[in-house]
């Protein structure tokens, strides 16, 4: 890969360390970047550079710090790994125009990547990054260290999640929580906003260590918590909560062991929004998300809506409709009360304290839920594509018109991200990844054999 080639994708760019993700062209980013920021008149207002606990990446953020600090406009560089959100939050907070963070999110250990941040925590919109795209490859200003002002947003963002109303009675509640930040940045947040109570916290993963062992990404979905789910159940902990590398996303483990899918996770924080604190907004989700949220629209009388794969379709949304919360499948939340950007930490303290003001375990929740709502199951599967198979199937999803899935007849077909296909509340959607070499493969049926059938049948449409 050529700095001419760099493209970000659903959320930044990523790519391979060394191979792709090199020091020249994380430059070359750096330098559009610094461009844009000068001829748009933001130098003064300045850039906060971020990163998370992958390997070098401090070293890619302080490239970074010196291009831009070179071009002129004003670096403050964090002086230790930080969360995407702190990071989002920090740029809010000092009021500077942007964040840069250096992180591949929930990416295998061999990737890297660059985030962008806008004031409102909100990603870079397309125009902002199509004009930074322009960019790439001009010759790179470099400076040296003496003018990049080091920050420290830890304790702040520490006392920010604090300073939420709910968290006192988190901490007096004698819950027992078993944490894993996946060896990543939000290591050791959760228990310095929640340790002084009565409330019980272990932490485990808490080492950085890049190679994210013990799973096959720092990503909080059920295959990559082994570690997680064995602990809930050795502590005879009541929930075990995860955190992705950068500490975005949030996963759930119940008490015994069990993984919540992200969509039971979503639908329960709208519940609690909605019913335990009774308040109404709009809820937004992406197309890959759970009829569940549909359901629970209708109920409580608030109005749903939908937007392609990528947290900044739904933050910009939820700021357009003033929405209540706004997710996606991967496990990142937003919330109204918060900036437009996910939270892996903030959305734990809230499903903490839905746990405490109803006085349920997870499992418990989620039959309530599904007592509400009714059944429903979710399957995804990711297949790995050569660039050649990658073109072949992009190709097939435009030519595929199907009338039915596993025997059922389809009711509405949808092309905003990929080939989505309803056969009322169940549905199944082919999409190539945005971020990695994949095709995804989502279902979800009243069953998890309907799920399973759906799954089956998407592989059958792509011939895979």
């Amino acid at each position: 890969m050529t700095a001419g080639t760099i493209r970000f994708g659903t959320d930044g760019w990523r790519g391979i360390i060394a191979e792709d993700f090199t020091f020249d062209n994380v430059r070359s980013c750096a330098q559009a970047i610094a461009s844009y920021a000068v001829e748009r008149k933001l130098s003064a207002q300045g850039i906060v550079v971020g990163y998370d606990t992958r390997f070098a990446s401090e070293n890619f953020a302080q490239d970074v710090a010196y291009v831009l600090c070179g071009n002129g406009v004003a670096t403050y560089l964090c002086s230790s790994p930080s969360p995407t959100p702190a990071v989002s939050f920090g740029v809010h907070k000092m009021g500077a125009a942007m964040g840069i963070i250096i992180t591949a999110s929930h990416n295998p250990p061999l990737w890297n990547g660059i985030k962008l941040r806008m004031n409102d925590g909100t990603s870079a919109p397309a125009e902002v990054v199509s004009e930074i795209e322009q960019r790439i490859g001009q010759e790179i200003v470099k400076a040296s260290g003496s003018n990049v002002k080091l920050i420290d947003l830890r304790k702040d963002y520490i006392d920010y999640l604090s300073s939420f109303t709910m968290v006192a009675k988190v901490k007096e509640s004698k819950l027992k929580v078993v944490i894993d930040p996946m060896h990543g940045a939000g290591a050791g947040f959760l228990p310095q906003v929640l340790n002084g109570g009565e409330i019980n916290i272990e932490e485990i993963n808490w080492e950085r260590n890049p190679l994210f062992p013990g799973m096959i990404q720092p990503e909080p979905i059920s295959k990559n918590l082994g570690r997680l789910k064995a602990e809930v159940v050795e502590r005879k902990a009541d929930v075990g909560l995860a955190l992705d590398a950068d500490a975005d996303r949030l996963g759930v483990v119940d008490e015994e062991g069990k993984f919540l899918t992200t969509h039971e996770v979503f639908s329960l924080l709208s519940f609690y929004f909605l019913d335990v604190l009774n308040m109404r907004g709009p809820i937004v989700k992406t197309i890959t998300s759970t009829r569940m949220l549909q359901r629970l629209g209708e109920i409580y009388r608030v109005d749903v809506y939908e937007v392609p794969v990528g947290f900044k379709h739904v933050s910009h949304k939820m700021l357009e409709v003033n929405a209540l919360i706004g997710g996606e499948e991967s496990g990142g939340y937003g919330f109204r009360e918060y900036l437009s950007e996910r939270d892996g930490a903030l959305s734990s303290l809230f499903f903490l304290d839905l746990m405490v003001k109803k006085g349920k375990r997870p499992s418990e929740l989620r039959e309530e839920l599904f007592s509400l709502v009714g059944p429903h199951h979710y399957r995804r599967e990711d297949v790995p594509l050569s660039h050649e198979r990658r073109e072949e199937l992009k190709a097939r999803l435009t030519s595929l018109h199907p009338q039915e899935v596993a025997g059922k007849k389809i009711t509405r077909i949808q092309r905003m991200d990929g080939l989505h296909m309803s056969t009322g509340e169940s549905w199944l959607l082919l999409r190539l990844s945005g971020t990695e070499p994949l095709i995804r493969i989502y279902a979800e049926g009243k069953t998890e054999q309907e799920a399973e059938d759906f799954i089956r049948e998407g592989k059958r449409f792509l011939k895979i």
